[in-house]
């Protein structure tokens, strides 16, 4: 695949079709848009392009408000590339390139990907002030020489499926729904760290999962996948605070059924199935105990239910 910060760098390919966005998490509308933009151009003979953005806008737009992504570059690349994506223009994200007008936009990136067609998605806008919807770019691709084509929205509960409900659902523990709008297991993937032994001496080893650099659904215990080193294993995760010992530092522990070894250094991704119950503060470590016995059982059944109807392709 190939990946550039500059439109030069495709000179090469005669003609394109385009679409633009973040594609932060590749969820189902992301997966629709990409999937038309090549229909696209296979009907026309074109060379895809995606262009996004790097960093996400909202860091350097609102850099106030703390904006954990839903996918890594590498993940939101490699599920890109696993749709047939071939190009993929990541323009660096600036104030300045915010600050320019949809014409301008088009002008300075779009028209040197010699362009035929540009698809987008249902919301989309571009340039100045979110001033360059649809219709003024199908007025620029009249007079710019490409079309210009809307997808409608995919629905999911009836409602659009969007990086922001997708957060949403995430923020409330909801990783049943995020998995759907999703169209896979929603996934948090660091390296297994050092922790302070307490869950050994509960008789439930866990493998700490460390720096993780994507958004974490909240604060609760998950009947969770743990994939590493080419293994997958069965697990319960809790992200919390450990009240129960005081904690004060948010952790990401889990207790992978049926291994054994200690797995620190190697990476870990974690997908999620389902949330068990919210984080609560027991009596002591005995009612802890027994506790994580009476979830590792509910895990085991429903991530054997999930086994046996995963979701469709």
């Amino acid at each position: 695949m190939q990946i550039a910060d500059t439109p030069a760098a495709f000179a090469a390919l005669p003609a394109t079709g385009v679409t633009i966005g973040n594609f932060d998490g590749v969820h189902l509308g992301h997966q629709a848009l990409v999937r038309r933009t090549l229909e696209v151009c296979g009907a026309r003979g074109l060379d895809c392009v995606v262009v996004t953005f790097r960093p996400h806008p909202r860091t350097v737009l609102t850099p106030e408000r703390p904006h954990a992504p839903l996918s890594t570059r590498a993940e939101r690349f490699a599920l890109l590339e696993r749709l047939g994506v071939r190009h993929i223009l990541e323009l660096p994200f600036t104030r300045e390139l915010a600050a320019l007008s949809p014409e301008d936009f088009v002008r300075g990136y779009l028209l040197p990907l010699q362009p035929r067609e540009l698809v987008v998605g249902h919301d989309f806008t571009l340039g100045r002030g979110r001033s360059g919807h649809p219709e003024l770019l199908q007025q620029l691709g009249r007079d710019m020489g490409f079309g210009v084509e809307q997808v409608s929205a995919v629905l999911a509960g009836g409602a659009p499926v969007s990086s922001t409900r997708l957060r949403e659902c995430l923020a409330g523990g909801d990783v049943a729904l995020a998995r759907h709008l999703l169209g896979r297991p929603y996934a948090v993937s660091g390296a297994v760290a050092h922790g302070e032994g307490r869950g050994r001496g509960l008789g439930f080893p866990t493998a700490n999962l460390d720096g993780a650099a994507t958004l974490l659904p909240a604060n609760g215990v998950y009947a969770t996948r743990a994939r590493l080193g080419g293994r997958s294993f069965d697990a319960v995760t809790n992200i919390g605070m450990k009240p129960t010992f005081g904690g004060d530092r948010l952790t990401v522990e889990s207790f992978l059924l049926d291994a054994e070894g200690d797995f620190y250094g190697e990476d870990l991704a974690l997908e999620f199935a389902a949330r068990l119950r919210g984080e609560q503060r027991f009596p002591d470590a005995a009612a802890l105990g027994r506790q994580i016995s009476a979830d590792v059982a509910l895990a085991r059944r429903l991530l054997a239910e999930d086994a046996e109807h995963p979701e469709p392709a």
